[in-house]
């Protein structure tokens, strides 16, 4: 099985606690003698898992990134699958609330919509496999953990799975620019899926195409748009406070 790492302390710990099994190895780095060292390491070694204290420099070059310290080696996670995610939303005992991004490309604000988007009680977050952001060591490092927390799913057509969902009863809502209603007019109470575009080009055209409804976040100072994890961030915590009533 393949082998990848995970790093930042957020992200190493979350793998611990949920998905213990695909722990390897772990570094930490030589130095930290503080509580949270103290309780992986004895969770380690309840688990059999073996660790080691090295040089900062060793980290630096078995990750590209801001390790904080701790590097682990893990097994490849389970992709999931289109088929996972419908089955998943038949099974539910509640509304899906689903997150598409599409053309989002920066691992960066993968992570931190990830991020959110677990706070934000979504049940999992879409992409394209093509021009899409991956789950790479630094998306998973934003994360802080989510993205072992929120299903992550990379279908080959975006625009055929969003007709999927749409004759299971989701609500496909749209953010671009133009559109003449706001966030606030939307109603996220139901089956709804949010759909984000990348920063600048926005949603691709069929992926607009798709979409039940468009929306708009107003904007009252001087820049016209927000870094699409920020934007997105506003977006769920909207409906959020829609669904909780």
């Amino acid at each position: 099985m393949a082998t990848e790492y995970v790093f930042g302390w957020h992200a190493v710990e979350a793998v611990l606690k949920r998905e213990p099994e695909r722990l390897q190895r772990v570094w930490i780095q030589t130095g930290r003698q503080d509580k949270r060292v103290g309780q992986i390491t004895e969770a380690l070694d309840g688990l059999g898992v073996a660790w080691t204290v090295v040089h900062r420099r060793e980290l630096d070059e078995r990750v590209s990134g801001v390790h904080q310290g701790i590097v682990a080696a893990v097994s490849e996670s389970r992709e999931w699958t289109e088929d996972d995610l419908l089955a998943m939303l038949q099974s539910a005992d509640k509304p899906p609330f689903l997150l598409v991004l599409d053309g989002v490309t920066d691992p960066h604000n993968l992570g931190a919509c990830l991020r959110t988007a677990d706070a934000a009680g979504v049940q999992a977050v879409v992409v394209p496999k093509d021009k899409s952001a991956s789950l790479t060591p630094v998306a998973r490092k934003v994360a802080c953990g989510a993205a072992e927390t929120v299903p992550f799913v990379r279908v080959t057509n975006l625009a055929r799975f969003l007709r999927t969902i749409k004759d299971e009863g989701v609500w496909l809502i749209g953010t671009a620019g133009e559109a003449q209603a706001t966030l606030y007019q939307a109603d996220f109470k139901g089956a709804v899926a949010l759909v984000m575009g990348a920063e600048g080009k926005g949603m691709r055209r069929l992926t607009r195409e798709h979409c039940d409804q468009l929306i708009h976040i107003p904007m009252s100072g001087h820049v016209d748009s927000l870094n699409v994890s920020v934007a997105t961030g506003v977006c769920l915590y909207e409906a959020l406070r829609q669904r909780l009533g």
